[in-house]
């Protein structure tokens, strides 16, 4: 069991979001890239999964991954095309690494106390991923 390693990054809005703001809730973060088929197939889910879960028991979070796009401008384009959750950009790869993760997409859950209880790799499927926020969060 670890704790989440804080951040400060900007959202593709110009934003500056805290790990800490969101203390007390609990957290799905999915880092990704625009280049990414896994992602592609694995955000339009959690998209819906945002539409209709209850927002103020869990919170969603995305972070692009700027330093695995080709271009920084990629990650935003995309975000602002398809996602409708908080987008953040990652300083290249600060938090993708404090996050240890390995590949994209990674789903982290936090708990309210801002433990991490769970990281899925690419190849979680979504039902792997919910099985595993009623487990730890809900």
């Amino acid at each position: 069991m670890m704790h989440a390693p804080t951040f400060n990054l900007f959202t593709t809005t110009g934003e500056i979001v805290r790990l800490e703001d969101y203390l007390g809730c609990n957290i799905l973060i999915t880092f990704w890239a625009s280049w990414c088929p896994d992602c592609g197939k694995d955000l339009p889910k959690k998209e819906q999964l945002f539409q209709s879960i209850d927002k103020n028991n869990v919170k969603m979070l995305t972070i692009n991954v700027a330093g695995r796009e080709r271009d920084k401008a990629d990650g935003i384009a995309y975000a602002n095309k398809y996602l409708t959750q908080p987008t953040l950009l990652d300083n290249g790869r600060e938090v993708y690494d404090a996050f240890q993760c390995k590949g994209v997409p990674t789903t982290v859950l936090i708990n309210k106390r801002g433990i991490i209880v769970e990281k899925l790799d690419d190849q979680a499927t979504m039902i792997e991923i919910v099985e595993s926020m009623g487990k730890h969060l809900l």
